[in-house]
């Protein structure tokens, strides 16, 4: 069985042009069918059909929109795709007639999905309008706000495949908007404006095989911003050339869910297109399989001058085993006196030997009243009572210092770093705030 094609409102679902193409699946907003009752729906659909392509229109309401994703999520269906289309809601609804006459030529689903971005490009939309003033989807200016207020004002407005707004006489008989490069035919839907600037102007200009009326879909006044326009859209009606269009597009295998794809991105999934298939003409490489490894028999590239050389691991150099980050090319930096830590470039504080780091911060001071301690991997610092780890000389047993407590008062402090400690009138000095006895 074909693919479905579903749209968001019985308006969008126009008749078909012949007896094969098969009917549009609508989705009914949240007020007017249950979920149970939508579940139902859609389960049957797949059933029958094996996968279903969901259309709407940017205007459609948010609460349908989340609809269609609840109806996919409780399903726990990947064969339902919900295509976003910002075409105004008539352009919506040829669209998806397209796509019901391409569900008959063979193309599979995913295929079919992403050819309504191709088929959108090839879409004249646009409406007579008797205000701009609540229209936002189309840059509009202050010229064009102020003539609003005019009686009798006319705006012709393309949004699709390039936006273009023009202000219009009550009698001009100027098409003004760029005709379509190829043979099409006219929709045309009325809404609360009396005007026959689109049959009498814009048909002839646009030399379109033939023009017809449908029904304004419920979508268009909040589209458009105003109830006063005539909305039209020009697409092209032959299965034929809609068919040869979508075949000559080079076609690419999803890497997630394994369907066909058009373009850079799949309709089903939302998976992006993989970088070594678009390296073959894809689009350009702006995701992350764009920086991926370089290909197998490409010499890498030569390193710069400023980017040091890796350090030489002692032990490979002695016959054993190299470490497990020398093999990854690391260089791991450990501070002198860890045990166990070979292979690893440090040493004593201060740094002062070859391939030797000093990580004991910028503050550290040299040296200190006692001469070094034995295994104090911390190195020498500034001294702080109590803390046997801060210093290179050693601390009285069982001595405390808090600063500012008169019963514990520590060793005075070594030359160079005065104590300031009770002494208000030094900033930053530690202050007491309670005493507890």
């Amino acid at each position: 069985m074909p693919t479905a094609i579903a749209v968001t409102s019985p308006d969008l679902a126009l008749p078909a042009t012949d007896r094969q193409t098969p009917a549009a699946v609508v989705l009914q907003a949240p007020r007017r069918q249950p979920l149970d009752d939508a579940l139902t729906e859609l389960a049957a659909v797949l059933e029958h059909h094996g996968h279903l392509i969901a259309l709407y229109s940017s205007a459609c309401p948010p609460e349908h929109v989340r609809r269609l994703h609840t109806l996919r999520a409780v399903l726990e269906s990947d064969r339902v795709a919900i295509v976003p289309v910002s075409l105004p809601p008539l352009g919506v609804a040829l669209l998806a007639r397209q796509l019901r006459q391409l569900s008959l030529c063979g193309f599979s689903p995913g295929v079919l999905a992403s050819s309504a971005r191709l088929l959108s490009h090839y879409i004249h939309a646009g409406a007579l309008l008797g205000s701009v003033s609540g229209l936002d989807r189309v840059e509009v200016d202050l010229r064009s706000h102020m003539k609003s207020w005019l009686p009798g004002a006319h705006f012709a407005v393309l949004a699709n495949p390039e936006p273009q707004l023009l202000h219009l006489d009550r009698h001009s008989t100027q098409a003004g908007l760029p005709a379509p490069g190829f043979a099409t035919q006219l929709a045309v839907a009325r809404g609360q404006l009396t005007a026959e600037w689109v049959t009498a102007s814009l048909a002839p200009a646009w030399q379109v095989q033939a023009a017809y009326e449908e029904r304004l879909p419920a979508e268009s006044a909040r589209w458009w911003g105003t109830q006063k326009l005539i909305e039209f859209a020009a697409a092209i009606p032959d299965p034929s050339v809609l068919r040869q269009l979508v075949a000559s597009v080079r076609r690419a295998e999803c890497g997630w869910c394994g369907l066909e794809v058009l373009g850079d991105r799949c309709a089903f999934c939302a998976a992006p297109l993989a970088r070594e298939q678009s390296a073959r003409g894809g689009s350009s490489g702006r995701h992350p399989a764009a920086i991926a490894a370089p290909e197998p028999g490409t010499a890498p590239a030569p390193a710069t001058p400023s980017q040091p050389a890796p350090a030489q691991d002692p032990a490979a150099e002695s016959g054993q085993p190299p470490a497990p980050w020398t093999e990854r090319g690391l260089s791991p930096v450990a501070p002198s006196g860890v045990p166990g830590a070979t292979g690893v470039r440090g040493g004593a504080p201060g740094g002062t030997g070859p391939g030797q780091l000093d990580v004991r911060g910028p503050g550290a001071v040299t040296g200190g009243p006692g001469g070094p301690v034995p295994d104090n991997p911390y190195g020498s610092g500034r001294p702080v009572p109590g803390n046997p780890y801060a210093c290179d000389g050693p601390a009285a047993p069982g001595r405390w210092d808090l600063p500012g407590h008169p019963d514990f008062a520590g060793p005075p402090d070594p030359p160079g770093h005065p104590d300031l400690s009770g002494r208000h009138d030094v900033s930053g000095a530690p202050r007491t705030v309670a005493r507890a006895r």
